[in-house]
């Protein structure tokens, strides 16, 4: 049963995140019309302070703050892989985000989709890349909704039965109609609450941590020993897969529609590279998170079979004050909330432009654009409630796996044709299809493992399997793109004129940098 301090707590936060959420419609222009650039993207006109705000909720969600300190409770080591991903992102995204900012800035672009459109004039290809978007963004939504659950479940602050069904439905409500009503600007309000509550929970409940287990160096002596010693070092066999399962991963973060929504609503290439510098820091909270994964097991938690994410929450709930213990859950939820926004956001955005315009209705105003977005976005949010409730958990992460390895098969068609138009578009088509049926049956054979062994004999070389798919995507793409080159096959035109060094005149200053 939950203390009484520590749901006072947790419902102060949500409810200061509920506040904010309100306030957002104080930061729309009054003065401009209807438009998929204003809900989707708050008009690109967020500031350095806050596209950091935005982008680092966006990317460090609720279910990774509980997996990899989960992953390091029953695994160790290999659990850190998260550590170097994240900075692997930061100079991909200070070079990928910054250039694709300006082009889609130049031509209107609001999807990764709609520039595939432009460089390749191929309606298939763009069509695959935002379809394979929202196949990849719906496990990860959903899965946002069992990081609170499992959060609020160890904290004792979710209650049994229907009840607790009500408490998770209430939580997402909210967020649903702040977004339904305000777009990106409802998610940027939240990041900077989302901020506040992570990082200084995090950094009083590792103080305490430290301070009641006796520092670092028993908290590493006590958890090996019930690993077993090793389990906390890397062996040899595991390196691959570690450095693979890191570099696909850093990879393919930048392909998902919500992260590319996030960037695309700054104000300038400028303000992406100044905040892919300042990432790092969110990067520290994850490092921190799995220290505490590594706490719990030296401090002899628990946690329930086949549910080591709840191994620190259930820390928390053991070793902090009650109040403390409510400021922890509560950060984690409302970390929840907007990158689950913000994925809804994207999801929505990506049919609206890239489905429904392109193939429904191509003459549809751009008051309508706004009014059927708003309506998918609250369906994709109804849709992962559904999927919580009707299916199980492990269903949701073995959806989410496969979702990382689908989404890595579109950065040929993205990232490479930042910086080339040379591959072809029939040819990048039947690329994405060798990534994505490989890629596939590689998770699947493995019994829904993102890391598969590749070779025979005694020792075969394991890897993330998104990585050895996008390698045969990328032959694929290659070869086929010499032969149809040789066959004189024609492929559409580009209508992007994207140079080799892109630069992009910036707005005029309005003044204002709200969301």
């Amino acid at each position: 049963m939950a203390d009484g301090a520590m749901t006072a707590t947790f419902l102060a936060v949500i409810g200061g995140a509920s506040l904010l959420a309100v306030t957002a419609r104080r930061l729309r222009p009054v003065d401009r019309l209807p438009s998929l650039e204003g809900w989707a993207l708050a008009d690109r006109s967020l500031g350095p302070g806050w596209t950091w705000l935005l982008l680092g909720g966006t990317i460090f969600t609720a279910y990774t703050f509980t997996a990899v300190p989960g992953l390091a409770y029953g695994n160790g080591a290999p659990a850190f892989f998260a550590v170097p991903y994240t900075v692997i992102v930061c100079p991909l995204a200070f070079v990928l985000l910054s250039r694709l900012w300006s082009v889609a800035r130049r031509h209107g672009y609001i999807t990764a989709a709609d520039f595939v459109r432009g460089r390749y004039g191929s309606p298939p290809l763009a069509l695959v890349v935002a379809l394979t978007g929202i196949l990849a963004t719906m496990p990860y939504l959903a899965l946002q909704l069992l990081g609170i659950r499992a959060v609020l479940t160890a904290g004792g602050v979710y209650p049994r039965g229907a009840a607790g069904d009500l408490v998770l439905v209430a939580l997402f409500a909210g967020l649903a109609v702040a977004t339904y009503r305000h777009g990106l600007r409802a998610p940027a309000v939240i990041s900077a609450l989302k901020a506040v509550a992570v990082f200084v929970s995090l950094t009083a409940v590792t103080w305490l941590v430290l301070a009641r287990l006796g520092g670092p160096g028993p908290v590493f002596e006590g958890a090996a020993q019930r690993l077993g010693g090793p389990a906390l070092l890397l062996s040899p066999a595991q390196q691959p897969a570690y450095a693979t399962l890191a570099l696909g991963s850093a990879l393919a973060l930048l392909m998902y529609p919500h992260v590319l929504t996030a960037g695309f609503a700054a104000d300038g290439p400028s303000t992406l590279r100044k905040v892919s510098v300042a990432l790092p820091a969110w990067t520290g909270l994850l490092a921190l998170f799995g220290f505490l994964g590594i706490a719990a097991l030296a401090a002899g938690v628990r946690a329930p079979r086949g549910g080591a994410e709840a191994a620190v929450p259930m820390l928390v709930d053991r070793l902090m004050p009650a109040p403390l213990a409510g400021l922890v859950f509560a950060a984690i939820a409302v970390g929840a909330l907007v990158p689950a926004a913000v994925m809804s956001i994207a999801a929505a955005t990506s049919f609206v432009r890239n489905v429904y315009v392109e193939y429904v209705h191509p003459t549809a105003t751009p008051k309508r654009q706004v009014r059927i977005a708003k309506a998918v976005s609250l369906t994709a949010k109804v849709g992962a409630v559904a999927f919580v409730f009707g299916l199980r958990d492990q269903d949701a992460v073995n959806l989410q796996l496969l979702g990382g390895v689908w989404i890595l098969q579109i950065f040929p068609a993205v990232a490479v044709g930042l910086f080339t138009g040379w591959l072809h578009p029939r040819a990048l088509l039947a690329g994405w299809a060798v990534g994505m049926a490989s890629g596939t049956y590689l998770v699947v054979r493995e019994g829904f493992s993102s890391i598969v062994p590749l070779g025979t004999g005694a020792g075969p070389l394991e890897i993330y399997a998104g990585l050895a798919a996008l390698l045969l995507n990328v032959t694929v793409a290659v070869a086929g793109t010499a032969v149809l080159t040789r066959l004189g096959v024609p492929r559409g035109a580009d209508t992007t004129d994207l140079p080799s060094r892109l630069t992009v005149r910036r707005r005029p200053e309005t003044g204002a940098k709200n969301p």
